[in-house]
């Protein structure tokens, strides 16, 4: 149910990226995401790491959980108000006026999402992911239409500031009426300080995360402006949507799975071995073909209005292609109560990507994803691999043989789509008959690498026989 809520919630947002990307300018898109570019590191903020610790400890008390949930709702408060009041520095630095009213509206998400956090991670850590993706999905809904239909309106910018206001409201309303729990009134309770301990380390990490994600946008804006921002913005969108949509639903059902299996280091390895096999499978051979087809996917989603994304699009498709996996071995850190090296490790990722953000950016945005795509294949990965598996059940050869197929496939299917485009549709020319080809040759690719592993053909051969075997048992029950 939740990867299925997941797939559907890409399909919305692709399709209101889509709509949206021909209904705006690209300005109107950079300059909601100078905002947003700050809004995703005070995010963090306003969570403290505390759904975390909701999550991954068995023993919580009533009163642990109202006490987070207090400081989780102060902190999206005082969040609110720092960045009302910091609005005219924002628009300031850019030296965009219309940023400062943005940002103040923009205030009021951190409210209603201070307020959802304990209830959103007592539903996950009930692993009741189908309310979950039900709640997901009503959201995105009621978000995209909404800005659809300001955007048709004539609203512009605002339609965008809408749907970032509509979205969080519809989540806080649905996770208290599906989680029953409520509050007690605000008081201390006894083993806080080692919640806020395990909280801080995440939050630290996920700080920096977030910085790292948002210096390339801070930069790009305040040296080139919205409507290269934009640019960049929404092709980074496009590409981690994906990502973001599997790795939701990889980490809230990896993260209680593989906690409970932590003590037991064979069930731990196979499981998460089979995790980071089904991440790799599911995105990398596609984002290699994204890679190759770039200037068709610019032109179906975005209109030739933005073929100066086309370049954004190729290079991002490759930083796509390790992004999952290496959030993926971020599990872990977290199911094994390695918080203290996630935040070191987290470090270490950061300098390495700041590095290459600043090492690109004398070329403008592509040169920026450019260098980020390098960077990440080359350095950011291996590290990522070696220094998530320096303790615990999982070695090093546990991940690269877990990620090996997908490897193999990605370069298969590339390949293949690069020589048929090539060769065999040298005019380059976007028909139906085309996309099926292309199509028709990744999938032949996918299926030659399932039949090479014989890992995969045993559960390929396992897939295969359940519909048969749930038939013969359904037989015999009658």
């Amino acid at each position: 149910m939740m990867m299925a809520g997941q797939a559907l919630r890409v399909m919305l947002q692709a399709g209101a990226i889509i709509i949206l990307a021909r209904l705006l300018p690209p300005s109107a898109f950079g300059v909601l995401a100078m905002v947003a570019a700050l809004g995703v590191v005070l995010d963090f903020a306003k969570d403290l790491g505390l759904s975390a610790a909701t999550i991954q400890k068995d023993d919580l008390t009533e009163a642990q959980i109202s006490a987070l949930f207090w400081i989780n709702a102060g902190a999206g408060c005082v969040l609110a108000l720092a960045l009302f009041l910091g609005a005219p520095v924002l628009a300031h630095f850019y030296g965009q006026h219309v940023v400062e009213p943005v940002t103040k509206w923009m205030a009021l998400a951190f409210i209603m999402s201070g307020l959802t956090v304990q209830h959103w991670a007592l539903l996950r850590r009930q692993m009741r992911f189908g309310a979950i993706a039900v709640m997901e999905v009503a959201a995105d809904l009621a978000g995209f239409a909404t800005a659809i239909a300001l955007a048709y309106a004539g609203a512009g910018l605002w339609a965008l500031v809408a749907q970032r206001l509509v979205t969080p409201g519809v989540l806080m309303v649905g996770a208290w009426l599906a989680c029953r729990w409520r509050p007690g009134r605000p008081r201390r309770a006894d083993g806080l300080g080692g919640l806020l301990r395990f909280g801080v380390q995440v939050t630290a990490g996920g700080l920096v995360t977030a910085l790292t994600r948002s210096v390339d946008q801070v930069m790009i804006g305040w040296l080139w402006g919205p409507t290269v921002l934009g640019l960049y913005e929404r092709t980074t969108r496009l590409l981690l949507l994906p990502i973001n949509s599997i790795n939701a639903p990889v980490y809230a059902v990896g993260m209680p799975a593989l906690s409970r299996l932590a003590a037991h280091p064979e069930p731990y390895r196979r499981a998460c071995r089979q995790l980071l096999q089904k991440v790799a499978l599911l995105t990398m051979p596609v984002f290699a073909v994204v890679c190759v087809t770039a200037d068709w996917v610019v032109q179906i989603l975005f209109g030739s209005a933005w073929t100066q994304a086309v370049p954004l699009v190729q290079w991002f498709a490759i930083s796509a292609t390790y992004l999952p996996i290496v959030m993926a071995v971020g599990l872990l850190y977290f199911t094994q109560d390695r918080t203290g090296e996630y935040l070191h490790a987290t470090v270490i990722d950061a300098m390495l990507c700041i590095a290459s953000i600043l090492l690109g950016l004398a070329s403008g945005a592509v040169g920026v994803a450019a260098a980020i795509a390098v960077v990440g294949v080359v350095v950011r990965t291996p590290m990522a691999f070696w220094l998530s598996t320096r303790h615990g059940p999982m070695r090093q050869r546990d991940v690269y043989s877990a990620v090996l197929p997908a490897i193999v496939a990605a370069v298969l299917s590339g390949a293949a789509v690069w020589a048929v485009r090539r060769f065999y549709l040298q005019d380059a020319t976007l028909s139906v008959g085309h996309l099926a080809v292309v199509a028709l040759t990744a999938l032949v690719m996918m299926g030659l690498t399932l039949v090479a592993f014989a890992e995969l053909r045993r559960e390929l051969a396992m897939l295969l026989r359940y519909p048969l075997a749930l038939r013969l048992r359904r037989s015999a029950a009658r």
